[in-house]
Order: structure tokens, then sequence, then C-alpha cells
């Protein structure tokens, strides 16, 4: 039976759109999303459109609309801030900052050196010590960042990976000396490696070393810290790298179903770990795709989790997520523009249904944010939270004929590449053949070529530029801190006991050679003083180093 409206379109289309088009031509011949996805002047009801199986209720299988039953009507978003920088103490004075302004997780961003396995007074570190993150060497560093800080009551995140292990081992430690329950920790490390491969070249150790550890973590953590997320799957970095809204859904899950089947291939029950996975995913600026691409993702990872690997529980079947603001989006030319895209990019992530989010300062395409643009950063969630009224319905766009629709698109087109990635054998195979990489530089490359020709207009950058003097005030990192740092890292390594911390690293490295859960040697090693840099060698002795080629 035809569909009564397409008739009546049709009508519309021949008399009152046909004479406005004669007089006022459309700005362009085709409109499409950042993915490609072209955009219809106008969406109908779909006939075929069935409620229960593509939507259904919040906090119901396939939790399209959402994974808790009220969702912001009962509790909002945790709130986070992503910092750290320079030294242990000063991230420390950041952090009971944001928190005395209404911060509600804390968010630890580490300097390269430590996401690499190198303490800070390594060659290979100089130059780099508190430049992007914080710079934590040993578990001295380690309590001096949480101090005053219980860690029983927040909930932190750890955006770290190669090295996610150890700083986990660091925080289990600091704890343990506040006298905290382990079970009742709540927090994210990152600790997804496949991506660092794809996106982000931060990896020490091979795939599959990097693999057995992850679920070394993941067997740990379902023993010991029942509260904590063991992986936070990251689309947010393969977006950053030039990847569209499909793609990062589609290869964030291709690189969370092989850390699932990874652990199932370990000896682990499905059920007993798979709740305790989360997401991390990007906001762009279109508003729309970003909404759809979340309420896809929602649905394709519970269809992913129940039909592809028989989780039986509902919990194991939650996209539960962390957003982050787009970093690549910001422009250091008219900085103060970056304000509007990070409002924009948070409501989508609202609107979306986030659990946690963080969203970017405008001066971040300049220096790492000061102390007055990261509170900006914060009120802009808490004036969505609080002002916008947009928290107090359940996944106020469903219905929409348009946003359904394109729900829908995003869904198919990132279940096409997750079929290729199958056929290649997996995220890990794929991973090796570049396939992933060679996509996201495709997608780079073509995004880059419309922005140059002004088909796609950045304000303040290609069109509507004006003469600036773009000298914000710029936090800036005091080398005298970093020597400082440098030189009470020596100092511990002279006053520890150094036959104890290498009778800890030959545990370490026999464990390594076997087959053994690292994670209580790897504890073993952060309470004896070693340093994450000796760690992270001892491993490497055993596991050798990746190599790309």
């Amino acid at each position: 039976m035809a569909n009564p409206l397409e008739k009546e379109k049709q009508c519309w289309e021949q008399s009152v759109l046909k004479r406005t088009l004669e007089r006022f031509p459309e700005r362009r011949p085709v409109f499409q999303t950042d993915s490609g996805i072209e955009i219809d002047r106008l969406y109908l009801p779909d006939p075929d459109f069935d409620y229960v199986r593509q939507l259904g209720f919040p906090g119901e299988y396939p939790f399209t609309r959402g994974v808790y039953p009220t969702m912001y009507r009962g509790r909002l978003w945790t709130m986070r801030q992503y910092a750290g920088f320079a030294t242990a103490e000063e991230s420390n004075r950041r952090y009971r900052y944001l928190l005395s302004q209404g911060v509600m997780g804390l968010s630890v961003a580490f300097d390269l050196p430590t996401q690499i396995g190198y303490d800070s007074d390594h060659p290979m570190a100089e130059g780099e010590v508190g430049k992007v993150g914080v710079a934590i060497d040993s578990l001295e560093d380690m309590e001096t960042l949480f101090a005053g800080i219980p860690l029983e009551k927040v909930s932190t995140s750890m955006t770290i990976n190669a090295t996610a292990a150890i700083l986990l081992a660091m925080y289990i430690a600091v704890a343990k000396k506040q006298g905290a329950d382990l079970k009742r920790l709540s927090g994210t490390i990152q600790n997804d490696i496949l991506k660092e491969y794809i996106a982000r070249g931060t990896y020490i150790f091979p795939p599959e070393a990097s693999m057995r550890i992850i679920t070394d973590i993941f067997q740990f953590c379902h023993d010991h810290l029942p509260a904590w997320n063991t992986i936070s799957i990251s689309g947010y970095h393969i977006r950053e790298a030039g990847a569209t809204a499909v793609q990062e859904v589609a290869f964030t899950f291709a690189n969370g179903m092989a850390y699932v089947q990874a652990a199932i291939d370990a000896g682990l029950n499905v059920d007993d770990f798979a709740g305790r996975l989360s997401f991390f995913f990007n906001a762009h600026n279109n508003l729309f795709e970003e909404i759809a691409k979340f309420r896809a993702a929602r649905r394709m990872w519970a269809r992913i989790m129940k039909e592809r690997f028989g989780a039986r529980k509902p919990q194991s079947m939650m996209l539960r997520f962390h957003t982050q603001t787009a970093g690549s989006t910001l422009t250091a030319q008219q900085p103060l523009n970056n304000i509007v895209r990070t409002t924009i990019q948070a409501l989508a992530a609202v609107l979306g249904g986030t659990q946690s989010l963080h969203t970017n300062a405008y001066d971040e395409a300049l220096s790492l944010p000061t102390e007055e643009s990261a509170r900006i950063a914060l009120r802009t969630q808490q004036i969505i939270a609080y002002e916008s009224g947009v928290a107090d319905t359940v996944d106020p766009l469903a219905g929409s004929y348009f946003v359904e629709k394109l729900t829908d698109e995003i869904e198919q087109r990132a279940w096409q590449y997750i079929e290729t990635i199958d056929r290649l054998g997996g995220a890990v195979e794929a991973v090796k053949m570049k396939y992933f990489q060679n996509e996201i530089s495709r997608s780079a490359y073509e995004y880059q070529k419309q922005v140059e020709s002004g088909e796609k207009i950045i304000v303040g950058v290609n069109q509507f530029t004006v003469e600036e003097d773009t000298r914000p005030r710029i936090l800036r990192i005091d080398d005298a801190l970093v020597r400082k740092h440098i030189q009470r890292l020596k100092a511990l390594k002279q006053r520890r006991d150094n036959r104890a911390v290498q009778q800890t690293l030959d545990r370490l490295k026999q464990a390594a050679r076997g087959t053994e859960n690292l994670m209580p040697f790897i504890i073993e090693c952060v309470e004896s003083y070693a340093t994450l840099g000796e760690i992270s060698d001892a491993l490497r002795e055993v596991f050798g180093e990746y190599q790309e080629v």
C-alpha cells in the first residue's frame, strides 16, 4: 500500500516548493553530514518503523533511548575536566580547584614519557616532561597527585594505555595507604591499546602482549575492584586522527569486539567482565549527526553483545560512555569562538545520552588551559544541565523523522565497515594490515581538501577572518618545576631499598614469561617504589617493543 504522505509531498513539491526554488535556489546542490550521508530536504514518517525493535524503552534492550530508565531526571552525567600538567604538586592544586568549582569526577592527563614508559630522567624524556600532562614516575608522585583527595569518594578517569596497568597499580597502592575499601573505588583507565596502533602511537609492546595485559586487568578488577571500569574503548582519538562519525563507531566497536574475544579466549565469562567495559567518544560540530551517532552506537553494542557474544545480563549489553568535545575543531584564530563550538558539541553529547562529559577549554589550541578557561568549560556543562531544560526528559529527539533516519543510516554504514574488518580477520589483523590507518588517512585528506577549497567553512579560519593579535594569557610550564621533579626522582632511587626493588622486578619478569596474572606482581613492584620506567623496561625485556613497519 502506497504511503499517502508521499502523494501529499509530491503535490507540495510541484506547487509550493517549485515556485520557491525558482525564486530562491538552495545554497548548494547537495547537503551532507561530515560522514558524507546525504541530507534530504524534508523527512516524513517511515511507515515501516518498528518502535520496539529499533527504539524500545529507556533502560531496556536495545537501549537506543538510553541505558537508564530515567536518565538525567534521576542523575546528571558526571561532569569531568581533563587536567594534568607539570608536576604532581601542580596538578593536585588544579584538581582541588576543579572540585571546589563543582567537578564531579577527575580526569588525569599524563605527559608523554609516562604514556610510553620512560622515567622523567631518561634521555628519551628530555623536553617532554610535564608538557602535555602530569609526570608520574613512582608511587611517591601518585601519593602527591591525590594528596587530600579521598579516593573512595571521587571517581577518577585516567587517560593511559600502554602503561595503564602500572598507573592503576599506583592508584590502588595509594588507595590502600588511605585505608580505602578497594571494592568501593570507582573510575576508569583507558587501557585501549589497539587505537594506539591505529591513531596515536603511544604503544610499547607488540599487540599480543598488550592484549594479555589488558585481559589480566579485566580479571584482576573483576576479583578486587568490582566498581572499576577496566577499559575505555576509545573512538575519541580515532576521530581526532581524521575519521568520520561512522568510522569512529565502526572502528571503536571492532576494537571492542577484539577485547571481548580476547577475554573470552583467556577463559573469562562474558557476563563477568562486560558490565565494566566503557567507551570514550568524540563530539563534533554536526549536531544531529553526533546525536544520531550516540543513539546508533547504543543499539549496535547491545546487539553485538547479545547476538555475537551471547551476553545474558542487561548490564553486559549497555553502552556506557564518556564524551569529550572535539579538540581537533578548536582554532587558534579567534579562540573565543571555541566556546560556541564546545557548547554545540556538549549539547550533542547530552542529547545523545552520555554518562560522563569533558568540555574543552577555548584556549587549548594554544596551550594547556588556564584556570579561567577551565572554569568556563565547566560552566558550559553546568548551564546545559541546570538552565537549558534538555535534561528534563529522556531522549528528547526520539521520533524526529530526521534523527531516526540518520540513526538508522549511521548504524547501517558502520555495520558495513565491521563486516569488512571481520573478513580481514578482526581488529588485530586489520591493524597489522593498516586498514584502519589507511581509511582514516583518506577521510582526513578529503576533509582537509574541503576546508582548503572553501567548500567547508570554518568560521574565523577560511571565512569571516579578521586581523587579530592572538596573544591571550596562556599557561606555561615552569622548567624549574621540572628540574626539581627530576631531582626528587633521583633522590628516591638512592634512598629506597634497591635490592628489594630488583627482587620485585625479577619476579615480574618471571611471571611475564609464564601465564600468571601480572597485576599482583606490578602492584608489588609499585609498592617497593620501583619506577614506571623500570617496570616498563622489565616487561620490554620479556615482550619486546612493537615496531611499525
